[in-house]
């Protein structure tokens, strides 16, 4: 019997009629879900209620029932165990998700019938060191963002490329973006679309105050370290604009491609230029 994690975002399916709906589906279909204990008592299906740990371990995959930012949470909690994730869109933009609640039904269909392909998508990992000690890690499907905070002043930050260096950057910030993050916050920053399955780093600052400040891309293989290079900037480290850690002066923070992945399900045709067309132009 197959297991099949599914996790909403009850803010955007707040009667859980959806997620119900889909629950009852794959018990139609000989299927065990497996569900937060909270969501599992409020839709009356205790006995399917699990600890988040075996919803991403023990699952033959996760359907997410949300937005971008939801698939973006699951997709770091799902990535050490390499579970597949299957994304049902209930947001606005939706780079991220598979298909929109109204095709939901038919693609589980085409999905049980074998009709899919896994689309692997690198992910980073960013580690924050203070005195030659490694202090904080972090995994994100998106990006690795230091920037400053709401009242701190210009940031200033020396970037390197396996320790050649790069530049100074006197801007708000640095992203350090995966090809799946080229459409996201890099992308309005200036950095470049990148196809999603292609596997680079784009270093991208955010509103430098020299003209010569472009977004540079360098391999998977290339490792980028941004260093804190004055006191008292009141700077944050951010992984896909979710988790955040405050840092301080003489930090050094190394940004790398993850050895984990995320796994897509794909079950339509559109091809990443479709879809570029399609969200991005959007009103």
């Amino acid at each position: 019997m197959k297991k099949v994690g599914v996790i909403p975002n009850i803010n955007k399916d707040k009667d859980l009629e959806t997620t119900k709906s889909v629950v009852e589906w794959l018990l139609d279909h000989d299927t065990e879900p497996y569900l937060n204990e909270i969501i599992a008592s409020k839709i009356g299906y205790n006995e399917y209620g699990r600890i988040s740990t075996d919803i991403y371990s023990k699952c033959d995959f996760i359907i997410v029932l949300g937005g971008d930012g939801t698939i973006l949470n699951v997709a770091r909690l799902c990535a050490p165990f390499g579970t597949p994730i299957f994304a049902v869109n209930l947001g606005h933009l939706g780079f991220l998700t598979e298909v929109d609640i109204n095709d939901i039904f038919p693609s589980l269909e085409k999905l049980y019938r074998g009709e899919y392909t896994v689309e692997k998508r690198m992910m980073l990992e960013a580690n924050v060191v203070k005195n030659d000690m490694e202090i904080i890690n972090f995994r994100a499907l998106n990006d690795i963002v230091v920037t400053r905070g709401a009242f701190s002043r210009m940031a200033r930050l020396k970037a390197y490329v396996n320790d050649n260096y790069v530049d100074t950057y006197l801007s708000d910030g640095v992203i350090v973006a995966s090809p799946t993050g080229s459409t996201a916050y890099s992308l309005s920053a200036g950095g470049p679309i990148v196809y999603p399955t292609v596997e680079l780093l784009i270093i991208t600052p955010i509103c430098p105050h020299t003209l010569y400040s472009r977004s540079i891309i360098v391999s998977a293989k290339d490792i980028v370290k941004l260093e804190i290079d004055e006191e008292n900037q009141g700077l944050m480290i951010t992984t896909d604009g979710q988790q955040g850690y405050k840092l301080n002066y003489r930090d050094v923070i190394y940004i790398k491609k993850s050895n984990e992945y995320t796994n897509l399900i794909k079950v339509k045709n559109t091809n990443f230029f479709d879809l570029l067309r399609d969200k991005l132009t959007e009103r």
